[in-house]
């Protein structure tokens, strides 16, 4: 995707206005924050776009040097196969800086992986899922913390819920979503037959709480004696609650904590997540289709990945990738390739996109 002259000029333009604005001292408030916000945005773009200026300048002036010594026209023909050379990234990285950017991306994000078909297996599977996470997440120096956990006899999650918060986490992190799937003989089984089973992973963005406003009287709220797995505390006071949203009939249940005002507070952040979601899924309903094209539509029935452990492998169905380091992936380290390639993809679609 090629920008133009003229829409380069109306960017140049658009951030020379918004630098004066804010240089002048007479914005205040929210017409501020605003000029800010936008300025903040456009930065980048603008940086970029005058890099694509100026090369496109240098090229044209030299294109047209008319200069009887040889050495000169040398010079200048070295001149212009090296700024031949280094357009074509240039207004790439411009094309990208321009694509429409989500506005979640920047957010922390509330991550849940449920166990799928396969019992004890799968539950293993969300467990191995839930460390991978954790471990690229402090890769990424960002900040992982259990807000609830079902665990299983043998050491597994029938479902796990954290929130991780860092530097463009949602960003990195919204492919996940689907059905992960992995082929293995579980530690189950004395036959030493391959297995499939399965976990479904949900990376949803945290809002805020002016982002989502939730009224008493749309909640019912239920406290009940925790039970389950959870220490001396599990049976002896009523600190489990159970959310219910009304208008939407979403439901969520957190026992974990001993104290009532805690599981209650992590609720709200599950339910304040989920209703985020759900707005989000709602918006962006005109265009479901479109962006079932991209990387997948982060449908959480939808077949995403595959774990093979016999023989090594993990690959992603949505963009036919095969990797052969299974354990660096599950180790974390090797998990932000497979993200890259995602992200890569998307970008290279959205951009085939604004081109038709």
């Amino acid at each position: 995707m090629s920008v133009s002259d003229a829409r380069l000029a109306q960017i140049a333009n658009r951030f020379a206005e918004l630098e004066a604005r804010l240089a002048s001292g007479t914005l205040e408030g929210d017409e501020f924050v605003s000029a800010s916000r936008d300025y903040a945005e456009l930065e980048p773009v603008a940086r970029v776009a005058s890099e694509v200026v100026t090369m496109r300048g240098e090229l044209a002036s030299l294109s047209r040097l008319d200069d009887p010594d040889p050495d000169m026209r040398a010079l200048a023909e070295e001149e212009i196969a090296r700024i031949k050379a280094e357009l074509p990234e240039a207004e790439h990285r411009l094309a990208l800086s321009m694509l429409p950017r989500d506005s979640a991306d920047q957010r922390p994000a509330m991550l849940e992986i449920r166990a799928g078909t396969g019992g004890d297996e799968a539950a293993l599977f969300a467990a191995d899922l839930y460390r991978m996470y954790e471990r690229y997440a402090a890769e990424q120096g960002w900040r992982v913390e259990m807000i609830s956990a079902n665990a299983s006899d043998i050491g597994g999650f029938k479902e796990v819920v954290a929130n991780i918060t860092g530097q463009g986490v949602f960003a990195k992190l919204k492919f996940e979503s689907g059905v992960h799937r992995v082929q293995r003989v579980p530690v189950t089984e004395s036959g030493g037959r391959i297995h499939t089973s399965a976990a479904t992973v949900a990376v949803l963005p945290e809002p805020s709480e002016v982002d989502v406003q939730i009224e008493d009287k749309d909640l019912k709220i239920d406290i009940y004696r925790a039970s389950g797995a959870g220490g001396q505390h599990v049976n002896t006071t009523d600190s489990a609650v159970r959310i219910t949203h009304l208008p939407s009939g979403i439901v969520v249940i957190q026992q974990d904590e001993r104290s009532q005002h805690k599981n209650k507070a992590k609720a709200m952040q599950v339910l304040r997540a989920r209703l985020y979601e759900k707005m989000r899924e709602e918006a962006h309903g005109v265009e479901a289709e479109a962006r079932k094209a991209m990387v997948g539509s982060g449908d959480r029935s939808e077949r995403i990945r595959t774990y093979n452990f016999p023989q090594g492998r993990v690959t992603d169905h949505r963009i036919n990738l095969t990797l052969h380091r299974l354990p660096e992936i599950l180790e974390g380290p090797g998990l932000g390739e497979l993200i890259d390639a995602l992200i890569a993809e998307d970008e290279a679609k959205r951009l085939a996109a604004m081109d038709t």
